[in-house]
C-alpha cells in the first residue's frame, strides 16, 4: 500500500513538473525574421536578393520616455538567413526594434541609413497584442551589396522602376 502511494505521489509530481515546464515555455516570446542581401541596391527584396547566413542582428528595447535600453540581445542567422531571439519577459510599454549589426559577406555589408532603408524592423514585444502565438515576426532586413548585379537593370525594368528606385517615366 505504501509502495503504490509513493508511485502515485511520484507520478503526480512528474505531471506537475511537466506542466510547469510547459507553462515556462509558453511564457517566452520569440522575435523571428530574415536577413537578405540587397543585390540591386533597391532597398527592398527583389527576385535577385539572396538570404544571408551568418549575419548578426540585435534586438533592442528602450523605455519610451527616457530612451534607456532595457533589452539588448544578438542573434546570428542560420543557413537560410533566418534568426530567432528568445525573450523571457514582456516589453509592452517599450519601443523595440531589430537592427542589423554585421554581415559575413564583404561584398554585401553596407547598412543603408537613409529614411527608406531596411536596416531596422520595429516589433511589438508583448503577449498583450491579441495574438496566440509566442512568435513575433519582424520585417526582413537587408544589407546592401557594394555594386549591383548586372541583371538588376532587367529587374527594375520589370517593376517599371528606374535604377534609383523611383517610378520610371511614362513613355
Amino acid at each position: 500500500m505504501a509502495k503504490s502511494g509513493a508511485i502515485l505521489f511520484l507520478a503526480s509530481a512528474l505531471c506537475l513538473l511537466s506542466l510547469s515546464n510547459l507553462a515556462e515555455c509558453h511564457d517566452k516570446l520569440f522575435v523571428q525574421g530574415t536577413v537578405y542581401c540587397d543585390t540591386c541596391r533597391a532597398q527592398f527584396l527583389t527576385r535577385l536578393s539572396s538570404f544571408m547566413p551568418g549575419a548578426t542582428v540585435r534586438l533592442e528595447c528602450r523605455e519610451k520616455e527616457s530612451g534607456n535600453v532595457t533589452l539588448s540581445k544578438e542573434a546570428v542567422t542560420d543557413g537560410t538567413g533566418g534568426y530567432s531571439v528568445e525573450i523571457e519577459e514582456d516589453h509592452e510599454d517599450e519601443a523595440c526594434q531589430v537592427v542589423l549589426v554585421q554581415s559575413r559577406d564583404p561584398e554585401c555589408s553596407e547598412i543603408n541609413v537613409s529614411p527608406l532603408g531596411n536596416q531596422v524592423a520595429r516589433v511589438s514585444v508583448t503577449r498583450n497584442n491579441g495574438m496566440v502565438s509566442p512568435v513575433l515576426a519582424a520585417n526582413p532586413l537587408g544589407f546592401i551589396r557594394k555594386q549591383p548585379l548586372p541583371e538588376c537593370s532587367a529587374v527594375f525594368e520589370e517593376l517599371d522602376l528606374s535604377p534609383d528606385g523611383t517610378e520610371a517615366p511614362l513613355q
